[in-house]
């Protein structure tokens, strides 16, 4: 049995910054946590925007326990990195 293919994320903004690190510290000596587009664009929209998981689900083409999955995904990745003193690379297309 094949899994599910992934549907195309609906993504309405690009990094600017890619890569985030503790200051003072080089970057080749950090783990590094990898944020994936879907999940900074899920952040985007529910923490900066202010949105209800049901809307972000709307505008990235998903459904909201998607959403949900994809949101608690990104929030643990971000916080580890935040708690642990690891640099976070924002994986885009461009990259």
């Amino acid at each position: 049995m094949r899994p599910r293919r992934r549907l195309k994320r609906h993504i309405g903004f690009s990094a600017e910054h890619r890569c985030f690190k503790p200051c003072g510290v080089r970057n080749s000596t950090l783990e590094q946590i990898v944020l994936e587009e879907d999940e900074f664009e899920a952040i985007r929209l529910i923490d900066y925007e202010g949105l209800y998981q049901q809307e972000c689900a709307q505008k990235m083409g998903i459904s909201r326990t998607t959403f949900s999955r994809t949101i608690e995904g990104a929030r643990k990745k971000i916080a580890d990195a935040l708690l642990n003193g690891k640099s976070i690379i924002i994986n885009t297309k461009e990259l």
